[in-house]
């Protein structure tokens, strides 16, 4: 992470989650009506089980959180995945989704000036300057809306709910790797969903669910779930949140992408112009700098449980 440049393998796994994520919006539209506490539930059980499957084979242990661990934990599964889930839901009541859209492009600023902080270190100022950029190409990608003060409300807690996924998952990134921090967050979040569905819905509201949306909920377990989360916290382990934060703008890109393959129709002007202003964005604060003398950085010290993690901050 105190590398200035971060070279395409690590930046990759980051874009793929971010794109993968982006394709969920489509998918995410067959569950409006069916019992949101309950399938979700069921999805992060699906995942949790998925990942440590995946784990096992891939010969990398999981290590149990102990002390302050299990809260750091804990936040990222109530605000990265209950929370949000509950603030976009009841959001578009109050709000078009464009509106949700849009406080969520904002995340690559906060990540830019928060996450480095976390990390103990200066924030920088490329990538200071090519967040709004991105944020307003993905805005003009998703377009503005109408919504009122509920819908405000909602908004910004999705916003800070995006923001608390990546963040709060600094502090264990080091000792647990991506691994570990995907695996302890969909299992908590597991928890809380079940904990939801049977105190506020009704275990009995799964019985309403239809096959398709099913289908629906097990492509988010899957590929939304183990997969992205896999492929988002090793780029934010390799390249630092702030860094990582900026490939938040792949996300509506493929959102639009996919719409247009499923039947949405051609992208507009305003959608194309944002492409590019998003990929401006992205070259302008991920391009390489230049190399300060000094001391060579020391090489990635091995995480625990055998995964690439980031040095410590000087």
């Amino acid at each position: 992470m105190n590398t200035p440049s971060a070279p395409l393998r690590d930046l990759a796994p980051g874009i793929a989650g971010m794109a993968l994520v982006g394709s969920s919006v489509t998918v995410s539209r067959s569950l409006v009506d069916a019992p949101l506490f309950g399938v979700q539930a069921v999805r992060y059980a699906a995942a949790a089980l998925i990942l440590l499957v995946l784990a096992r084979l891939a010969r990398v242990a999981v290590l149990r959180p102990r002390g302050r661990e299990w809260l750091w934990l804990a936040g990222i599964a109530a605000t990265g995945l209950v929370l949000f889930n509950l603030a976009v839901v009841r959001g578009v009541a109050h709000a078009e989704p464009a509106v949700i859209a849009v406080a969520v492009a904002s995340v690559p600023i906060l990540l830019g000036l928060m996450g480095p902080l976390l990390e103990g270190r200066r924030p920088s100022r490329q990538v200071l300057l090519a967040a709004p950029v991105v944020m307003a190409g993905a805005v003009l990608v998703e377009g503005t809306g109408r919504t009122d003060a509920a819908g405000v409300a909602w908004a910004s807690l999705a916003l800070g709910c995006e923001a608390g996924f990546t963040l709060l998952a600094v502090p264990v990134l080091r000792r647990h790797g991506a691994w570990g921090v995907s695996v302890h967050a969909v299992w908590l979040g597991a928890v809380m969903f079940a904990a939801l569905t049977v105190f506020v819905e009704g275990p009995s509201e799964l019985a309403s669910v239809a096959p398709g949306q099913w289908a629906a909920a097990g492509y988010l377990a899957v590929m939304v779930t183990a997969v992205a989360f896999l492929l988002w916290y090793r780029t934010v382990a390799a390249v630092g949140a702030g860094r990582a934060g900026l490939l938040t703008g792949v996300a509506p890109l493929a959102a639009a992408a996919a719409g247009a393959l499923t039947g949405g129709g051609v992208p507009g002007p305003a959608v194309w112009l944002g492409l590019g202003v998003v990929i401006a964005g992205l070259a302008a604060g991920l391009r390489p700098g230049r190399t300060p003398a000094g001391p060579a950085t020391p090489a990635a010290p091995v995480a625990e449980n055998g995964a690439e993690r980031a040095p410590a901050a000087p």
